[in-house]
């Protein structure tokens, strides 16, 4: 059995990524539009985020305004409780 390519991404401290993105129209520099990016990067530093944005500058017409970023990892280390009692299953 094959562990998925996102999966491994996890365990190498990679975490979901969500950027609001508003840019103004190319055409109409009063008007803004919102783009919603999502992928797996790593936190503080977002390459993947990093790269998207150097390629949206080089290649897209629309000036970027704001870039607003949420990110959470998806694999975390469990919270260990202690239990006052034991059970046994028979």
């Amino acid at each position: 059995m094959q562990v998925s390519s996102e999966f491994k991404r996890q365990l190498d401290g990679y975490g979901i990524t969500t950027a609001q993105i508003l840019y103004r129209m190319p055409d109409h520099r009063a008007l803004f539009q919102e783009f919603i990016w999502q992928q797996y990067d790593i936190f503080p530093d977002f390459p993947e985020l990093s790269k998207f944005l150097a390629f949206w500058q080089r290649k897209i017409e629309g000036p970027l305004h704001s870039v607003t970023v949420a990110h959470s990892r998806l694999i975390k280390p469990q919270e260990l409780k202690t239990i006052d009692g034991e059970y046994r299953l028979q």
